[in-house]
């Protein structure tokens, strides 16, 4: 079973410290929990946080020895983390483990030299202040996570839980990663390079939300949905859902639809022998052609090639 151990770094942020929890814990194959989830901190027991609530960590920094992946949370300590978590993080580094950080954690992964030379993100308030504390990083203020060797970072909260469906697609296929993101209650995987939300407008009191619009779609995902199609359904003309699509995701309504029909087709080359028209017509991208087109985009690989890396099929 793979093993993440969550750093809980004083004072914590409490949501950001149960998302990888929450997440890799929805990870199932078989019935059987693809990880184990464990917190630690420098001094076990109650942990300063920056919320009125108190958060309670039972074990030491020793739980990193058997780690698979090391994930720092967020936490206010963006100059002055603890050195013995600085240590500890840098032995993981030197050892190879996987390390992440979620929102403000990478302040942690800077101060410990891991960033240096990288490219990384943060929450994109505190983006400027990050860049000019750690001018040896690349900081990418716009994206939701960045992957950079063994080490990934995540923008702010809600980018923290995309970043945990990543790392689950990378080690069990988009099928576990997209029934986790169910089981969370949370979108299906956004790629990393999506845009964060940057000073975008709330919506107007009585606006409705398109979320109803979005699952609509997704149960329909094989058939041709239109700009108008979406607005229909909304019951809003196509200028206010192209305007409201954006603010509410980040992205335009037909990038939105183009990414959910990638993820479905990747699911099915994973999980299934089907033809490559097959996986086409069942996500929604139409012929073989343009699957492979769009895949070679996303992926970097034709449909053939990434079938043959990732299938879970029994040989």
């Amino acid at each position: 079973m793979h093993r993440v151990v969550v750093v809980a770094v004083p004072p914590v942020i409490p949501f950001d410290l149960a998302i990888p929890e929450m997440v890799f814990r929805s990870a199932i194959v078989d019935d059987h929990a693809c990880y184990d989830v464990r917190v630690c901190t420098p001094d076990p027991g109650v942990v300063e946080s920056n919320a009125s609530m108190q958060v309670v960590v039972p074990l030491d920094l020793g739980a990193l020895d058997d780690a698979d992946t090391v994930i720092v949370t967020g936490t206010g300590a963006r100059t002055d983390a603890d050195i013995r978590v600085l240590q500890a993080l840098r032995q993981a580094a030197d050892c190879g483990v996987r390390i992440a950080s979620i929102c403000t954690g990478a302040f942690v992964l800077a101060q410990a030299g891991l960033l240096d030379g990288r490219r990384a993100t943060t929450y994109w308030v505190q983006s400027g202040a990050f860049a000019r504390r750690f001018p040896a990083v690349e900081v990418q203020p716009d994206v939701l996570f960045v992957e950079d060797g063994q080490i990934f970072t995540s923008a702010g909260a809600a980018a923290g839980i995309d970043l945990c469906l990543h790392l689950i697609r990378r080690d069990f296929g988009a099928a576990v990663a997209n029934t986790a993101a169910r089981f969370t209650v949370v979108a299906p995987v956004r790629h990393g390079g999506q845009a964060q939300f940057i000073e975008a407008p709330l919506p107007k009191e009585n606006a409705i939300s398109l979320a109803a619009t979005r699952a609509w779609a997704l149960e329909r995902i094989e058939e041709p949905i239109t700009l108008s199609d979406l607005a229909r359904h909304a019951r809003v003309s196509v200028r206010t859902l192209t305007r409201r699509f954006h603010a509410e995701t980040g992205v335009s309504a037909l990038q939105w639809l183009l990414h959910q029909r990638l993820e479905r087709a990747r699911e099915l080359l994973e999980s299934t022998d089907l033809p490559l028209d097959q996986v086409a017509r069942r996500s929604g991208l139409g012929t073989a052609d343009s699957l492979r087109r769009h895949a070679l985009r996303r992926f970097s690989l034709t449909p053939t090639a990434y079938r043959a890396a990732f299938s879970q099929l029994s040989s």
